[in-house]
């Protein structure tokens, strides 16, 4: 099953995220900030297993792009919180729809037989894969970019 589920991210990552406009540690901050809100910069480069300096390099370039918005907390000036802008937002769209045109037409391949046999299976799974994600462990800091 491990082989199986690694063999889908594999497909996942080469077919269903073809545009390498962004890094994936890029991507996956963007999507944290738009489920999750504004987070305090530290809590962010924890929560990506990222280093706290190239947590700030990575926010001070979306902030240029304006994809992100950096605010100092009023109650602590030490503070510094983070949230998407409404084109951070509309690139993360633009994103899952690429990534969902693709899988369409890798799907729109199949013998229809294969198509539904495979939608079957991953409807049933998706519960326990969205409960693992959820339970999964964070990552420890390591002062990489993924």
């Amino acid at each position: 099953m491990a082989a199986a589920l690694d063999e889908l991210t594999r497909l996942g990552m080469r077919r269903g995220g073809a545009p390498r406009d962004i890094s994936f540690t890029t991507a996956s901050t963007l999507s944290r900030l738009h489920h999750e809100g504004p987070r305090r910069l530290t809590s962010l480069a924890a929560d990506e297993g990222v280093a706290q300096p190239s947590m700030t390099q990575l926010v001070q370039r979306l902030e240029r792009q304006g994809y992100v918005e950096r605010e100092r907390d009023p109650g602590d000036k030490r503070v510094v919180w983070v949230g998407i802008t409404e084109a951070g937002r509309l690139l993360l769209a633009e994103r899952r729809a690429r990534r969902a045109q693709e899988m369409a037409d890798l799907l729109a391949a199949l013998p229809p037989d294969e198509e539904a046999a495979l939608a079957a299976a991953v409807l049933a799974a998706l519960p326990v894969i969205r409960r693992l994600t959820d339970t999964a462990p964070q990552p420890i800091a390591s002062g990489q970019d993924r």
